[in-house]
């Protein structure tokens, strides 16, 4: 079993860069990726970023790239989300998933509870 615990959520202004945490505790980091979701009052769960087990390959759904940068610290056991320019429909609870890889929830195994980030204008 896999643990994650996600931070760094908050009201924060258009324009911020706010960066989001994942730790994982349990049986850590053993293969595939990690991910960022995120999902909107009224809509469905989206896709935002993911990363590799080794670090070294990431991707992006379109509305974010050159805005945020998810990384990983495999010593700490953490994936970060930096994110960047916020803007108003970034406004979501952002969720981290491990255990899987791809696009769609379906394809991770275990979940954070989610952290709230809040874009005013």
């Amino acid at each position: 079993q896999v643990q994650l615990v996600e931070s760094g959520g908050g009201l924060v202004q258009a324009g911020g860069s706010p960066r989001l945490s994942c730790t994982a505790s349990g049986r850590t980091f053993s293969s595939y990726g990690m991910g960022w979701f995120r999902q909107a009052p009224g809509k469905e769960q989206e896709f935002v970023a993911a990363i590799n087990l080794n670090g070294d390959f990431t991707y992006y759904v379109d509305s974010v790239k050159g805005r945020f940068t998810i990384s990983s610290d495999n010593g700490k056991h953490t994936v970060y989300l930096q994110m960047n320019s916020l803007k108003s429909e970034d406004t979501a609870v952002y969720y981290c998933a491990a255990g899987g890889w791809g696009t769609l929830p379906g394809q991770y195994v275990y979940w954070g509870q989610g952290t709230q980030v809040t874009v005013s204008s």
